[in-house]
């Protein structure tokens, strides 16, 4: 016995449901492209399938059958279905897709807050991060851009700079009153220091090279804790841990908002800093110049309102 749950010719369906927008055979075959006589057959062909009518045929025109007000609202509601999953398969291939290579700090503190900003003014383009704390060539990897920290120069790539290297000693403000800190960098030296760790050579300033900017050293009574991404750093400052080391302007807007302030306002400045990394091509895409556009007046705003850039 043939099972009840068996599809009708789906191909009819359509022909089904042009027969029912139009209540006629003749305008569902104009909107088909086809014939009357082949619109007909094809619905005699799902009448005899499902073994009931579904048209009343009239001198003018068609109407439907209760049974076949039960089959249209059941093949619009899935065709519609169908329908919008194919706009967003399709849309998926359309739509620009940039893949954006930076550090941990960078994506956390500096550009996933201002993504929506570049979704709003690009609304069509879709922004895929990847994030590593390593020195890594963007000409090996799938990615079309990035910001990228260090002194330069990227072999095969353009840089153009974004921020140049400025640190400063921040820490929550309990810690800072707990501890009495008078803004003095010697006092710095006897407390507990967070560290973000770095293979050899180091690629950004260190605690070691921050206090030999200032003439110190630093010593073992302190009890130092290390962590291997930035966003990590921040966090156990921000929850009084200790002492971090924090890149202007990532940690711009944690000073504003009061979740962290500085410990010594003596900031230090080397020759390296963020640059916008990409390789050398021919022509930019489309999806890449926006991007690039954008970052930069973001970074030049930035500048701009950081009271650490003046």
């Amino acid at each position: 016995m043939a099972s009840t749950k068996r599809l009708p010719p789906l191909q009819s369906l359509v022909f089904f449901k042009a027969a029912v927008r139009h209540l006629s055979f003749t305008a569902a075959a104009l909107e088909l492209g086809t014939s009357q006589p082949a619109v007909s057959q094809r619905i005699g062909l799902l009448e005899e399938d499902l073994g009931v009518p579904l048209f009343k045929r009239q001198h003018r025109g068609v109407s439907l059958t209760a049974d076949g007000v039960q089959l249209f609202n059941a093949v619009r509601d899935s065709l519609a279905g169908i329908a919008e999953a194919a706009t967003k398969i399709r849309s998926r291939r359309t739509r620009q897709v940039l893949t954006v290579a930076t550090d941990f700090g960078f994506a956390a503190y500096w550009l996933m807050p201002r993504l929506a900003a570049l979704r709003e003014l690009v609304p069509d383009l879709d922004v895929r991060i990847v994030t590593t704390q390593n020195e890594f060539d963007i000409r090996g990897e799938s990615v079309d851009i990035a910001i990228a920290f260090g002194a330069g120069p990227w072999p095969g790539c353009s840089a153009t700079p974004l921020f140049p290297e400025i640190v400063m000693p921040v820490c929550s403000p309990q810690f800072l009153a707990q501890r009495r800190l008078t803004a003095n960098a010697a006092e710095l030296v006897r407390l507990p220091l967070l560290h973000l760790e770095s293979a050899e050579p180091t690629r950004w300033l260190g605690w070691e090279h921050w206090f030999a900017q200032h003439g110190l050293a630093p010593t073992d009574e302190s009890h130092d804790l290390t962590l291997n991404n930035y966003p990590l750093v921040i966090q156990a400052a921000i929850a009084g841990q200790g002492v971090a080391l924090g890149w202007v302007p990532l940690i711009d807007d944690l000073l504003r908002s009061g979740q962290l302030v500085t410990a010594v306002q003596q900031p230090v400045k080397t020759a390296r800093g963020y640059f916008l990394v990409e390789a050398h091509a021919p022509k930019a895409s489309e999806p890449l110049r926006r991007f690039r556009e954008w970052i930069l007046g973001e970074c030049e705003r930035a500048l701009q309102e950081s009271p650490f850039f003046k």
